[in-house]
């Protein structure tokens, strides 16, 4: 396989993986899109709404240690602490975990909207 077509398909994988640790943690409304082409910062979203600052912490906790698994670095993270809306940046690949109100503010797959959605699995 090429590593062009490698490096894709291990970043398509991390997503879905982010998506997956979201869904199994009861988070809800669980987005993974798929920005390639659109997007010049990064190549996937992956948004999700939590119920409590607590759980949103526990799935991007989750995230990196599944990311730490697979060898990828996080290189920032933002709102850990206030918890409504925390942000991991992987480069390729952005989690976004929010609260309801301030998932319903943002709208980032509305904003992103013409974007495919990516099936978990």
């Amino acid at each position: 396989m090429p590593r062009a077509k490698k490096k894709v398909d291990e970043t398509l994988e991390f997503a879905r993986a982010a998506g997956i640790i979201a869904r199994d943690s009861n988070c809800t409304d669980i987005v993974v899109l798929d920005l390639k082409g659109i997007s010049s910062a990064t190549d996937y979203y992956v948004i999700a709404t939590g119920t409590s600052v607590r759980q949103s912490r526990t799935v991007v906790d989750a995230v990196q240690v599944h990311a730490k698994e697979v060898g990828r670095k996080r290189y920032g993270q933002a709102g850990y602490e206030q918890g409504r809306w925390i942000l991991a940046d992987f480069v390729d690949v952005v989690v976004h975990v929010f609260d309801k109100e301030y998932r319903d503010y943002y709208e980032l797959e509305n904003l992103w909207g013409d974007a495919k959605r990516v099936e978990l699995e």
